[in-house]
């Protein structure tokens, strides 16, 4: 992201007013743009890094890793971002091409579709409660082990099921509990990582 003196600005109370945290640097890059995000502070205490989630969400994107998303929100938040580093593809769940299933929502059904189309990708789950639903089901039924979850849909009924689901998984993932988030805060979160992967393998990938 090209910061701007406003955004040096924002970020600098931003770093004020955080107070004490145990996030590593990386991990508080992400946590920063989120608050930026959102002009929340209370999301300093919902988000979740599974162990090693950042190292391999970056290592996936370097190694230019399907990247698959519930919302078209998601996929235009992300996908400037992406074109000027990694060129991931990015696939929307909105846009796959499915058979009708009165017993699943379009999100779910797509994003079920792309991921055995790609079991290994990375998912981003910004607003659909019930992809996430699904991404879950199939890491526990085996079917799928991606290099990383994002999970950040709001909501009042089973969210809090899925997230905890997701943390029991075991798959690197990243995840805000409770009942807040959104489209934007996975944009925050993935574009976030984009950067610190870009600068750990971006020299290196320009250079082959």
């Amino acid at each position: 992201m090209e910061w701007h003196l406003t955004d040096a600005e924002s970020l600098g109370i931003i770093d004020r007013e955080i107070g004490p945290h145990a996030f590593s640097p990386a991990e508080y890059e992400i946590v920063r743009r989120v608050i930026y995000s959102t002009a929340d502070f209370e999301y300093k205490s919902l988000i979740s890094f599974s162990d090693h989630a950042l190292q391999s969400g970056a290592a996936a994107l370097a190694a230019r890793t399907t990247i698959v998303v519930d919302v078209p929100m998601v996929q235009v938040g992300i996908t400037p971002v992406i074109q000027s580093t990694f060129v991931n593809p990015v696939y929307c769940s909105m846009d796959a091409i499915t058979r009708p299933q009165k017993e699943k929502t379009t999100a779910a059904w797509g994003i079920e579709t792309l991921a055995r189309r790609y079991p290994e990708g990375i998912f981003v789950i910004g607003e659909a409660q019930t992809a996430l639903c699904a991404i879950v089901d199939l890491i526990e039924a085996e079917e799928i082990r991606p290099a990383l979850v994002i999970g950040t849909p709001s909501g009042f009924v089973g969210v809090d099921v899925a997230k905890s689901r997701l943390y029991d998984s075991m798959i690197p993932h990243i995840r805000i509990d409770g009942r807040k988030g959104s489209a934007v805060v996975a944009v925050a979160i993935i574009n976030g990582l984009v950067d610190l992967a870009w600068q750990a393998y971006g020299q290196q990938g320009q250079g082959n």
